[in-house]
């Protein structure tokens, strides 16, 4: 008896023990029984992490980078499932393609809530998903290629989306179908129902009419397999994929991503490179350097940061307007007339400014596709159009500064009368006027003429004289004369 409650009592001390060593978390309580620490992120692994993002614009380069964003912290959190709520009329196809990639080779499961819309670009991004839930009402697919002006592009650029689609759908592979004694193997997503949303020439038995370009309803599409059922909200979406125990977790932009997204907003760049052209055409015609020269340059680095920092403007496209700025200075200040280095300063200008509003992914098709091309001629349509309308702003503010009420302070508006005890004093400069000389300097406006062996300050009424040209007097004020060729 002694010997069995010896080898008892060993054991259970071997026991205690080994599990000392093996869970050093577990414990004795009082009344003897074993208590075991179970680790907090056990316990948090035991519930799904569901991670979610929001594409709610249109789809563009900030677009891309925020989904970027989402999917690198979702990998930092370990997500299990990412689901994203989609609502978008389409955009930019060459953003959208990149966030079709990204979502094709995620290693999570990607599932899609349509919430109202998935148009276009946004039905790309929808197919790439693994499963797809709309919300009642909600629609998805025309996502025929056009361009800026709505209409569909030729035929060619069409060929490309519609291989995109197409590809993008075959990627989920195939299911087995049991039919009776034969087992068919049949697409999870036809492919031929995605190319019939690009292209209204295609037809699909029972599916689609030929000149029809294909959009879903909620019901038509889970009746065509492109959704797995109806959702009306990211929770509900949650219980239909089979997660009862889960965190969810949500992408909220920063205010970095919040700022960038409005500097690059078309209309904000277009202000920005008026304040740019502007400043530096106003500094031009003003004496030193002043206050428009330095909005000007803090506009340039409002106007690059962003775009920089979305990955669409390259370093040599910096440079590009850099070079650009210099020639034209150049130009003007140290080359007489305007030739050849002013002509390649502007195009330089203009062609940095236009490039670094395009994603140089749009130039990696070698067909160049239409909405490529689309882009890159509306970004120089804005680029020109905002050049033009800020030189006309400066010349505007060069002549109401000081004429207006706003600036009165600026100019003396006292009299000074001779009862006063002031005393009028002639001038020579104005016995000049009608008189003819010529430049001795070049007058870009401002410069020195020659008049009767005599050397006078200067300024061109309009346009750039050269050295040597004749002049002739035509007004003399506030101690300026103004002359024109002659």
């Amino acid at each position: 008896m002694k010997r069995t409650t010896y080898t008892v009592l060993t054991a259970l001390l071997v026991l205690v023990l080994t599990s000392q060593i093996l869970a050093p978390d577990t414990t004795l309580t009082d009344s003897g029984t074993l208590a075991i620490k179970v680790p907090a992120d056990s316990v948090s692994k035991s519930r799904t992490l569901v991670y979610t993002f929001a594409i709610k614009d249109n789809i563009a380069a900030p677009t891309w980078r925020i989904t970027q964003e989402a999917f690198k912290e979702a990998h930092a959190l370990n997500a299990d499932v990412v689901i994203l709520h989609l609502n978008t009329y389409g955009g930019e196809v060459s953003s959208a393609d990149s966030i079709r990639t990204k979502i094709l080779n995620a290693p999570m499961p990607v599932h899609v809530f349509i919430d109202d819309n998935a148009a276009s670009a946004g039905a790309l991004i929808a197919i790439a998903c693994d499963s797809i839930y709309m919300k009642p009402g909600g629609k998805i697919g025309a996502a025929t290629v056009v361009n800026q002006s709505g209409e569909q592009v030729p035929d060619k650029y069409q060929s490309y989306m519609r291989a995109t689609m197409r590809a993008t759908a075959e990627a989920h592979g195939k299911d087995t179908l049991i039919s009776g004694s034969d087992t068919l193997l049949v697409w999870h997503r036809d492919p031929a129902i995605a190319e019939a949303m690009v292209d209204p020439k295609l037809f699909v038995q029972g599916v689609s009419d030929t000149g029809q370009v294909l959009t879903f309803t909620a019901s038509e599409a889970i009746l065509h397999g492109y959704c797995e059922g109806n959702a009306a909200s990211i929770e509900e979406v949650i219980s239909n994929i089979g997660i009862k125990e889960y965190e969810l977790k949500s992408y909220n932009p920063s205010t970095m991503d919040k700022l960038i997204g409005l500097l690059i907003n078309p209309m904000v760049s277009g202000v920005l490179i008026m304040i740019i052209i502007g400043g530096i055409y106003f500094e031009l015609q003003s004496p030193g350097i002043g206050f428009a020269l330095g909005a000007s340059i803090v506009a340039a680095l409002l106007y690059f940061a962003p775009l920089y920092l979305e990955g669409m403007a390259e370093n040599w496209e910096l440079i590009l307007f850099i070079v650009g700025i210099i020639l034209i200075m150049v130009e003007i200040f140290a080359i007489p007339g305007f030739g050849v280095a002013g002509v390649a300063g502007i195009i330089a200008v203009v062609t940095g400014l236009t490039l670094s509003l395009v994603d140089n992914v749009v130039f990696e098709d070698p067909q160049f596709t239409g909405e490529g091309l689309g882009i890159l001629m509306k970004s120089l349509s804005l680029v020109l159009v905002a050049t033009l309308l800020g030189i006309i702003t400066s010349l505007w503010a060069t002549r109401k500064l000081l004429t207006s009420t706003a600036f009165g302070n600026l100019s003396l508006k006292s009299e000074q009368l001779t009862r006063e005890g002031f005393i009028g004093v002639e001038t020579e400069q104005q016995n000049l006027i009608g008189e003819a000389g010529i430049a001795h300097t070049v007058l870009r406006p401002s410069g020195r003429v020659m008049i009767h062996d005599q050397l006078y300050d200067a300024k061109a009424e309009y346009g750039l004289i050269e050295k040597g040209e004749p002049i002739k007097v035509i007004r003399y004020e506030t101690g300026q004369v103004y002359v024109v060729k002659a």
